[in-house]
């Protein structure tokens, strides 16, 4: 198995989780998917398990990549926070996923240890960026009645994430967009 493999099959298993849940599919489904004999997975992804952890771990990566970008295309906390807002909404594809994140905590029972604290550093991470940036907002002024920057991160990161999961029950963007429209209303 070659690398572009290994990525589709990475690829493949995150939209399915994201789509399905942890629990939705089976390493026979990716391997009929992709064209592939099970055991091929088997040579990079030993066990579902580890197949959960490189996902987490791209996922970091990745969100964390996004974040940067955010901060290096956005001076203020508003338009920061508005750019969030729409990282989040880009992940629910038309209603059809939530963010990995969600899509494991759904599932918390069949993840090992170590997908679940990954998943709480992945949170962590984006709580800490979220307080970042409301200390923004009250320095630039941005984002108006900012109360207090870490409760109001640990509210935006619940509503993004309870959004995502509404949104995807109704498989309708706008029930995200309506869940977040208090929010846009305040940054500037």
């Amino acid at each position: 198995m070659n690398r572009d493999t290994r990525t589709a099959l990475m690829d493949l298993a995150e939209h399915t989780v994201r789509s399905r849940g942890f629990d939705g599919f089976s390493y026979a489904d990716l391997a009929e998917a992709i064209g592939i004999r099970k055991a091929s997975i088997h040579y990079h992804f030993p066990t579902k398990a580890k197949l959960s952890e490189a996902l987490i771990e791209r996922y970091q990566t990745s969100l964390q990549q996004g974040l940067t970008e955010i901060d290096a295309a956005h001076a203020s906390a508003g338009a920061r926070l508005k750019a969030l807002i729409a990282l989040y909404r880009g992940a629910l594809h038309d209603g059809q996923t939530v963010c990995l994140c969600v899509a494991f905590s759904t599932c918390r029972e069949s993840l090992s240890d170590t997908v679940i604290a990954r998943v709480g550093a992945v949170r962590a991470m984006v709580l800490q960026w979220i307080t970042t940036t409301f200390e923004l907002g009250q320095r630039d002024g941005s984002v108006s009645a900012i109360l207090g920057p870490a409760d109001e991160a640990q509210a935006t990161l619940a509503m993004l994430e309870g959004a995502h999961l509404a949104a995807r029950t109704e498989e309708d963007l706008a029930v995200f967009d309506a869940a977040t429209r208090l929010l846009r209303a305040r940054c500037q």
